[in-house]
């Protein structure tokens, strides 16, 4: 059994070892990005916690389950932080957590990998597909992946002329013994 705090929204990867082993994670990132009138808007999101039981030799079997607290969206403005907090977008007080649970798992190449997911994110889910590296390194493993998503399949705010609906999430975990 693995368990990792690994990455929004997974949210969300999968480990390619040939046995269940029990691991802690030792770093994660998750950062996402979108676009606000033109300009980049980027940001991180923490308190990822996950539970992953992944066989590279038994796919069907492996499964992934990880959530993230909504309170710790950060893109460095305050005002956007509480206003991305509030009821019009992610609306925490009700919905304080967005989580991901696997449905299946593919090898693609190498050490590539695609993972399918049900995102639920403000009582809304979705099936998405998350394509990611793992490279182990000694007692370490290294878990990549980036996905996209439309923030208004969920209800994250509504239809906007200078807010884009698409959203970028790259998460990074390493996990070991």
């Amino acid at each position: 059994m693995k368990k990792i705090i690994a990455p929004l929204f997974i949210i969300m990867i999968a480990s390619a070892g040939f046995t269940l082993v029990k691991s802690t994670v030792t770093r994660s990132a998750i950062t996402f990005k979108t676009k606000n009138m033109g300009v980049g808007v980027d940001g991180t999101i923490g308190g990822l916690q996950a539970d992953i039981q992944f066989n590279a030799a038994n796919l069907s079997s492996s499964t992934i389950g990880a959530s993230v607290d909504a309170n710790t969206i950060n893109t460095d403005n305050s005002s956007r932080d509480d206003h991305l907090k509030g009821e019009d977008f992610f609306d925490v007080p009700h919905y304080p957590k967005i989580s991901i649970k696997s449905v299946s798992f593919k090898h693609k190449s190498s050490n590539n990998y695609t993972g399918q997911f049900n995102l639920t994110i403000k009582g809304k889910t979705k099936l998405i597909e998350i394509p990611f590296t793992f490279i182990e390194k000694g007692n370490t493993q290294v878990f990549k992946g980036n996905f996209k998503l439309n923030r208004l399949d969920f209800g994250v705010g509504d239809s906007s002329l200078v807010l884009s609906d698409e959203v970028t999430v790259d998460i990074e975990a390493e996990v070991g013994d």
